[in-house]
């Protein structure tokens, strides 16, 4: 426990739970005097009596009709001023939001008497890193194979088909829709309009994904779906989903299909056109280039995957004990732009995220502690991003989406999520700049799968 005392105010900061603190703090009766007339004051300059003028009515009667207002804005500037203050003297890198309970919010002023209130808080947790020279980290050889170009040569038939609507679905067809999702008391949690739907394929077991949820019997709730079917279904919400109030919760979905689609694939005659190749050998040789690319970049995932689990294993902390809605938030995001950045289908991308808020909160703890270390390891190393390295990932990602870096980049800034961006390239400058510290080993793809999958048995 420490305090802190200044002719303001008076700060009692005590551990109350792993990387929590409660600040109980005190302010002098003159301060709640000073602040109490600043408002009284400000109430007064604005406030439309009528009989009056503007600013010419009398004290008493602004007492009167205004009193609880006052009251009520001098406690926000005292509270807002003297937690930022506390926060600021004592060094406290806080995450998310300050909780003062009903006690707080029955909090009365009196003037010329004092006030104590307290706060608790999440705090960024203290631990110590690891030397970077003991990890080592498996470089595997990774080539680009005629099965993965034809592979991506069938990829791009489907980018570049056509939609054509089907009297009912069949496993692979996509439902188009409005989709709204309630809580078990019938409240409305999510409402989107052109939702869109999979009927799951043979080789997903019947599991699918909808508004965000994956549901392991999706396949068995909604059947094949005709265009005008109103479908329920039956789901679970994640522990570590972002909206609190569905986490571990029930809930129901209604789908409304408007119509039914299949993906046809371009012939490729269509896709030679389309993409300004003379034959197909042409088109191979500049699938080949761009997935030779696409590896070295799937191989410097890797290491850092590999860099990351190793730091999480061995790096000790007390993590807080709530997961917020903003962090299971930012792990999605995050999540998001590395599919994006590593050229996932869109389609895939949705399927992975619904899988990762049903993950467990393991996954969930495992993913904020990360968080946490690159962060210090950034702040040590003095990892900075430029405007031009997230112009460059921008690109990259558009790019790998088949559209205009700057429509990206709008769309980025819209949605609010350049911030993520951003996170993501100082996350990697981070992770490399680390590995440039570890032992890499090359090995051959084999080697490198076979260690995968023996680190994932235990």
């Amino acid at each position: 426990m420490s305090t802190a005392a200044t002719a303001e105010q008076t700060v009692v900061v005590e551990d109350v739970g792993p990387s929590r603190k409660r600040l109980t703090i005190t302010i002098p009766g003159d301060a709640v005097t000073d602040q109490l007339e600043t408002s009284l004051a400000t109430v007064a300059a604005e406030a439309q009596v009528p009989g009056f003028r503007r600013g010419r009515v009398p004290r008493n009667l602004i007492e009167k009709r205004f009193g609880q207002l006052v009251r009520t804005e001098a406690k926000n500037q005292l509270v807002a001023s003297a937690y930022s203050q506390a926060i600021e003297r004592h060094k406290l890198r806080v995450i998310g939001e300050p909780d003062g309970g009903e006690a707080l919010k029955n909090l009365e002023l009196r003037s010329g008497e004092p006030v104590t209130f307290s706060v608790e808080v999440e705090v960024v947790p203290e631990f110590d890193l690891p030397d970077f020279s003991s990890i080592e980290v498996l470089k595997p050889d990774l080539r680009v194979s005629d099965e993965a170009v034809a592979h991506q040569i069938e990829r791009l038939r489907l980018n570049e088909g056509t939609l054509e609507s089907q009297p009912q679905a069949a496993p692979g067809d996509y439902c188009i829709g409005k989709g709204v999702m309630r809580d078990m008391s019938g409240n409305v949690v999510l409402e989107l309009d052109g939702a869109v739907i999979q009927v799951p394929t043979p080789e997903k077991k019947g599991k699918g994904a909808i508004l965000g949820l994956l549901v392991e019997d999706f396949g068995q709730q909604i059947g094949l779906p005709k265009a005008e079917d109103k479908l329920k279904v039956r789901a679970k919400g994640p522990e570590n989903h972002e909206d609190a109030r569905i986490r571990g919760q029930d809930v129901e979905i209604e789908f409304d299909v408007q119509r039914v689609e299949r993906i046809i694939p371009a012939t490729m005659e269509q896709l030679l056109s389309r993409a300004g190749f003379a034959d197909e050998a042409q088109l191979r040789e500049s699938v080949q280039l761009q997935m030779s690319q696409r590896v070295m970049i799937e191989q410097q995932a890797l290491m850092r995957q590999q860099i990351a689990a190793k730091l999480v294993d061995s790096v000790k902390m007390d993590l807080p004990e709530n997961i917020t809605g903003g962090q299971a938030k930012r792990n999605i995001e995050r999540a998001r732009m590395e599919m994006m950045y590593r050229g996932m289908d869109p389609s895939e991308v949705e399927q992975r995220l619904a899988e990762l808020r049903a993950s467990s909160r393991e996954t969930a703890i495992r993913e904020l502690k990360l968080f946490f270390i690159l962060a210090k390891v950034a702040e040590q190393m003095n990892v900075q991003v430029t405007e031009q390295e997230v112009g460059g990932r921008v690109a990259q990602i558009a790019s790998e989406r088949g559209v205009r870096a700057d429509e990206l980049w709008q769309e980025l800034i819209k949605n609010n999520q350049l911030q993520v961006i951003a996170q993501q390239v100082r996350e990697h400058k981070t992770l490399d700049a680390i590995l440039a510290k570890a032992r890499v080993k090359e090995v051959s793809a084999e080697e490198f799968e076979k260690a995968m999958r023996k680190k994932a048995a235990g």
